[in-house]
């Protein structure tokens, strides 16, 4: 990592304007970073908040394109739509949590000055996660949007059950009634579908996780799939608006009969973890996994 570290010489910065702390945070960074003989500039939206003190690029994409690293301030929302953003581009993100539980934010408001500094001495790695796309048909009309975390399906505004077709690789899995369906990645297993009752995976496991929200039928349970799998999702309950939504935040309304086909994505993007950290010590410290006796 000694010659990639060297490498790190254009650091973007994007903070969350409605995170209290994150222009104050991103600041500092940018302070430390400078100190560290690195360039710093942001995205438009950041330099609202960030002021003249810190160039800005013309676009996010036109950061993201001419950065070695993303410093990401804010919480994981935040990361989810960066990450959406920049997806298949090389430049890897560093996430600074100034939100609340935080799994993509992996470094602690408290730590920044000691992260930024590891960074020179190459004690990070680089980590390459999956991306889902999903495909929806619409009256043979067909968009496309990509997810880190998951693809939610949930029913509008009514308070009734929806009624859906799930197959996987082409052969039929099960006909839900339920309050919604979750295809999670490997990195959202800690999102939507653990609430659900999904399985916590490791984020370099090669799985995707299918969780019915609700089931009205208690036989249903979360399923693990293959990450090459192909899941296909049809709408079936008559006069019922659904919603279909990328990581909580891009929305899709859906109708009788359309279809949603669910993938791996080509595209990936690149999270930068530093040294002493892991993704089970992160579930140590924020689930509070002590292995004591009861």
């Amino acid at each position: 990592m000694k010659r990639l570290a060297a490498s790190i010489r254009r650091v973007g910065l994007i903070a969350n304007p409605e995170k209290p702390n994150a222009a104050r945070l991103a600041r500092r960074a940018a302070r430390i970073l400078r100190g560290l003989k690195r360039t710093v500039s942001c995205d438009p939206d950041s330099h609202a908040v960030l002021g003249d003190d810190i160039p800005s690029a013309e676009s996010l994409d036109d950061l993201a394109r001419n950065s070695d690293l993303l410093l990401v301030v804010g919480g994981d929302g935040t990361m989810l739509r960066v990450a959406r953003a920049v997806a298949g581009l090389p430049v890897p993100l560093l996430g600074i949590n100034a939100g609340t539980l935080g799994f993509l934010t992996a470094v602690p408001s408290s730590r920044l000055a000691e992260a930024l500094r590891k960074i020179p001495a190459g004690k990070f790695v680089l980590e390459e996660r999956a991306l889902l796309e999903a495909t929806v048909t619409h009256e043979g009309m067909t968009t496309t949007s990509i997810a880190l975390n998951d693809f939610v399906l949930s029913r509008g505004q009514t308070s009734r059950l929806i009624e859906i077709e799930v197959s996987v690789n082409g052969e039929l899995l099960t006909r839900y009634r339920c309050d919604g369906f979750i295809a999670s990645s490997p990195t959202g297993s800690t999102a939507y579908s653990l609430a659900a009752g999904g399985a916590i995976v490791s984020p370099d496991a090669e799985v995707l996780t299918l969780t019915p929200i609700c089931p009205h039928t208690l036989s249903i349970r979360p399923l693990v799939v293959g990450l090459s799998s192909e899941v296909l999702v049809r709408v079936t309950s008559p006069r019922l608006v659904a919603i279909l939504a990328a990581d909580g935040q891009q929305q899709v309304d859906l109708e009788s009969g359309d279809t949603v086909r669910i993938h791996r994505s080509a595209r990936t993007v690149r999270l930068l973890r530093l040294s002493g950290t892991s993704f089970f010590g992160t579930l140590r410290h924020k689930f509070g996994w002590s292995g004591g006796n009861l």
